[in-house]
């Protein structure tokens, strides 16, 4: 049954909190949809995309109990049409407005995973591990590059996941744009959740002043000298005005949380400082923004 075919109004659809959520096996699905219980969802899990519509008409319908309901669908349904992204265009066109997540890891990470519970992939067959988690990536491509939200979980533990999950959808107290500001190094990969990357490779590095190199950008001393540097205070300025041009239109196209990622070589001293910078002058502009250090403390 097609999303059109059932007599719900548009209106109520769209009042729908209505999150869909998908992405690699062993990615983190099931520490996502725990997740999202926990910020008050009524989460469905393994359900075939041919029910997501009637699915997504029945809460519609079915008051305030379900008014936050999020889907969780993965291969190992077979009725996995793998045109996820034709369902969502469906819904559009019907009156909801659906967030789709994705969730992924590297590869190495997902084998690792896998061989810890050891469990095959579904669709491995007679082959690898590699050939199954191959076979996936090409079946979710498209619904990968739809995503609203796409959480990279190869440098997160499964608690790390959920803050950051519950973080991005507990029920705000105003419709805001959220932003995590998140530090990394250039050395470690660039992060694959990112919706920006700057590099401030350009200012010059606290590793090299030996009273400064065991500390962090988060300790004053090293937050002050990256500041202080030329160029600093022009590029966190421009740089927030570029974020704060972007948010009407991310807001009216229905995103929800931005993950601005700030690089520098080891993601211990100059992306730090100016995360925490970007963070605290979004926060002053009205918009929720916290800091996520992805690599400090790996060197």
């Amino acid at each position: 049954m097609g999303v059109a075919a059932v007599g719900a109004g548009s209106s109520d659809r769209s009042e729908l909190d209505l999150v869909i959520v998908t992405g690699i096996s062993g990615g983190g699905r099931s520490t996502v949809a725990r997740a999202l219980e926990n910020v008050g969802y009524y989460v469905i899990d393994n359900l075939p995309e041919s029910l997501v519509g009637q699915a997504a008409e029945l809460a519609a319908a079915g008051g305030e109990e379900v008014r936050r309901t999020a889907m969780v669908l993965d291969v190992r349904s077979r009725a996995f049409m793998t045109d996820l992204v034709g369902v969502i265009e469906d819904l559009r066109k019907g009156g909801f407005k659906p967030h789709l997540v994705f969730v992924d890891a590297d590869d190495d990470v997902i084998i690792r995973r896998f061989e810890k519970v050891r469990r095959a992939h579904p669709l491995q067959g007679d082959g690898t591990l590699a050939d199954g988690i191959a076979a996936e990536r090409i079946l979710l491509e498209p619904a990968r590059g739809s995503a609203d939200t796409l959480f990279d979980t190869t440098h997160l533990n499964e608690n790390q996941l959920r803050a950051r999950v519950e973080e991005a959808f507990l029920a705000p107290s105003s419709p805001r744009l959220q932003f995590t500001c998140m530090s990394f190094g250039f050395k470690y990969g660039i992060p694959r959740d990112a919706d920006f990357v700057a590099d401030v490779r350009f200012l010059p590095n606290p590793y090299w002043v030996p009273a400064l190199r065991e500390y962090t950008g988060t300790d004053r001393d090293v937050s002050d000298y990256v500041l202080g540097q030329d160029g600093a205070e022009e590029f966190v300025e421009s740089y927030v005005a570029l974020l704060l041009g972007t948010t009407q239109g991310f807001e009216r196209e229905g995103k929800r949380y931005m993950t601005i990622a700030i690089g520098c070589t080891g993601g211990k001293h100059r992306s730090v400082a100016i995360s925490e910078e970007l963070a605290k002058r979004l926060n002053a502009a009205g918009f929720p923004a916290n800091t996520h250090h992805r690599d400090r403390g790996n060197e």
